[in-house]
């Protein structure tokens, strides 16, 4: 074989690219059709399949064909209530799918990763013109503060504004990251895992999350199980989950729990609480979080935690109603260490794709946290097996 310098320069940049999740070649672009399906959110509890014209890729934009997207409570809530007030509205933020077209401006992706047609990629959040959020100072905000997300947006002309839909047109402006590296489930948990990211990340702020620490983590939803998961991968390992469902807890174990605790056998807070201290062969947690939506169950988790012991409290990502507390005994008396969190940041979004990673590779099982799968035609009932706890991480598969 005659090898000569511009063939070993062709083989090296063709494995470097390899490396960088790049194929060695474009892959060719497939046929776009001229309209596309967007399940739009009409009224409350009502999707209805609406058919758009396909439209305009501009020199910034991407356009991506949607392979899957979980269904998020932030979903079920638009859906059931509009707290947000966006109906009518396309839906589903915790998407991912293909680039089919790219504008000519378009090289590479939030994280300096090239781009080309066919890799799989994520978006995060919408920056728009906000000079405090750059590229690179990635902690200044949470994507709750200035920033705009894809499937919470109120429509406009262009219709495909949300993961739930067989196209989503990615604008300029938006950040977007290449995870061709991963696979579709994993790849749609990536959401809902940055969320967790960022709470423990809020956690370590208190100095008080260590490895030898004793956790509690209340609310084994998806939430909760990521969290544990999380907490496992940074070798923390007595965790003790607090839930109501055996097949929850069950679960929590597989994700990395030492013990569980079912709070349905337990009557009463002080019961609850030594329940939670037994297992932790007598002592009281060093750290909590709290993942349900639940102001009794925010009530409750201070009788879990040690004095001078912390709380990251994450499961209220809408206003779920007051809890009362005893500010005494609960906080000051204690010396609790409290920190709230809510989304993520940017820096959180990427740090999430190797902790997927990680994850995978000490053998936890998070595709699993997907019990459910529908297609697009089914996206009502996808919502209502939500809405009714039926199973952990429900998602959209587009075929």
């Amino acid at each position: 074989m005659d090898i000569n310098s511009s063939n070993i320069e062709q083989i090296v940049r063709q494995v470097l690219d390899g490396m960088n999740g790049v194929p060695a070649k474009a892959a060719a672009p497939k046929e776009i059709p001229s309209k596309a399906r967007v399940a739009m959110l009409t009224q409350l509890e009502k999707f209805e399949l609406k058919e758009y014209p396909m439209p305009p890729v501009g020199d910034d934009d991407i356009l991506v064909k949607v392979e899957g997207c979980g269904v998020c409570g932030t979903d079920a809530h638009e859906f059931k209530r509009d707290p947000f007030g966006l109906i009518p509205v396309a839906l589903g933020h915790e998407g991912t799918g293909e680039i089919v077209k790219m504008g000519k401006n378009v090289k590479k992706d939030s994280a300096g990763k090239p781009l080309a047609i066919g890799d799989k990629v994520v978006t995060c959040m919408i920056f728009k013109d906000d000079p405090d959020i750059t590229m690179y100072d990635l902690n200044k905000q949470n994507v709750g503060q200035g920033a705009e997300v894809y499937g919470l947006i109120p429509d406009d002309d262009i219709h495909m504004n949300g993961w739930f839909g067989d196209y989503i047109l990615v604008r300029g402006g938006s950040t977007v990251f290449n995870v061709s590296d991963l696979d579709l489930d994993s790849r749609i948990l990536i959401e809902p895992c940055a969320v967790l990211i960022h709470a423990v990340e809020r956690a370590k702020t208190t100095g008080i999350l260590r490895f030898n620490s004793r956790v509690v983590v209340q609310g084994c939803g998806p939430i909760g199980l990521i969290c544990i998961a999380v907490l496992r991968t940074m070798g923390i390992e007595n965790i003790v989950a607090v839930d109501g469902e055996a097949k929850r807890l069950d679960f929590a174990k597989e994700m990395g729990a030492t013990k569980t605790v079912n709070f349905k056998d337990h009557k009463g807070i002080e019961a609850l609480a030594g329940a939670v201290k037994d297992a932790f062969g007598g002592y009281y947690a060093d750290f909590a979080f709290q993942c349900t939506g639940s102001p009794v169950a925010h009530a409750n988790i201070y009788k879990f935690i040690r004095s001078g012991g912390g709380l990251c409290e994450l499961g209220f990502f809408i206003n779920g109603g007051d809890a009362t507390i005893n500010p005494h005994f609960d906080i000051c008396s204690k010396e609790i260490t409290t920190v709230g969190s809510w989304v993520y940041t940017l820096r959180d979004y990427a740090t999430t794709f190797d902790f997927l990673k990680r994850a995978k590779g000490i053998g936890l099982p998070m595709v699993k946290l997907i019990t459910h799968k529908f297609p697009l035609e089914q996206i009502n009932e996808a919502l209502e097996v939500n809405l009714k706890m039926e199973g952990l991480k429900i998602a959209i598969v587009n075929k």
